[in-house]
């Protein structure tokens, strides 16, 4: 059975379509609490020493957000949420890292420290001639 449509019908069909399409839109909320928390985060792998521990994962936190900033900027909040929360990632990975990075060099210092002490305490046991 095909139904005919008049003129009016296919108007307010397209109206319809259109007023959903844009309520799609406005319902999806510029993610500004993501924004906040990665840009915490990135703060926070900056001061833990991440931009030298870690620079490669510093720099994609940094372009992350830079990117989900933009986004957020242009309205498009699907990709600001997305780049928002991989910036949060990539901050807690490169805090991580440069964490892992202290803990290696302090384990480092602390072995040679012991060879060090090893080898005086050789030295004061062995018999003077």
């Amino acid at each position: 059975m095909l139904v005919q449509l008049t003129r009016f019908q296919k108007g307010a069909i397209a109206c319809a379509v259109m007023t959903l399409g844009l309520a799609a839109c406005a319902s999806t909320p510029i993610p500004n609490e993501k924004i906040a928390v990665a840009k915490a985060s990135v703060q926070r792998a900056e001061q833990s020493g991440a931009p030298e521990l870690a620079p490669v994962e510093m720099a994609a936190a940094r372009d992350k957000l830079a990117r989900a900033e933009k986004a957020a900027a242009d309205r498009n909040a699907e990709p600001a949420t997305q780049l928002a929360e991989q910036a949060n990632v990539d901050a807690e990975l490169a805090e991580a890292t440069a964490r892992q990075q202290r803990s290696h060099k302090a384990a480092v210092e602390f072995d040679s420290s012991m060879q060090a002490l090893r080898s005086e305490s050789m030295r004061a046991t062995q018999p003077t001639q």
